[in-house]
């Protein structure tokens, strides 16, 4: 199976996803504040999926939760190019907020990698 992340890049998906909704003529429906409920309606499709996993012998439906995976993402993506939103940036942009507000412990170790 080809690893698809591999080769398309972001900005080929963004294109995709925004001939994929001018093609149908969605972008008419596209608010933001429609894209913003669509995005959580998507995200409870998701989460429903790990209502009942392993729980009473159900395994996890794969499947279905790369669906709706997907879903979330092509809202957001959708969002995105609505508000002409830089994706990669925003994102790394965040990290670094995350990094600062989450830094990482400071353990000392000995060479032995025992912590002291």
């Amino acid at each position: 199976m080809i690893d698809v992340d591999k080769i398309m890049t972001l900005k080929v998906l963004r294109d995709e996803v925004g001939c994929f909704n001018s093609n149908r003529d969605w972008d008419k429906f596209h608010t933001l504040r429609n894209l913003a409920e669509s995005i959580v309606i998507e995200a409870s499709e998701l989460m429903k999926e790990f209502q009942w996993d392993n729980q009473f012998g159900n395994p996890l439906d794969t499947i279905s939760v790369k669906d709706e995976l997907a879903d979330v993402m092509i809202y957001c993506i959708s969002m995105a190019n609505r508000m002409d939103i830089d994706i990669t940036d925003a994102i790394i942009e965040k990290m670094k907020k995350n990094a600062d507000k989450y830094p990482l412990p400071i353990i000392a170790c000995k060479p032995s990698g025992q912590s002291v």
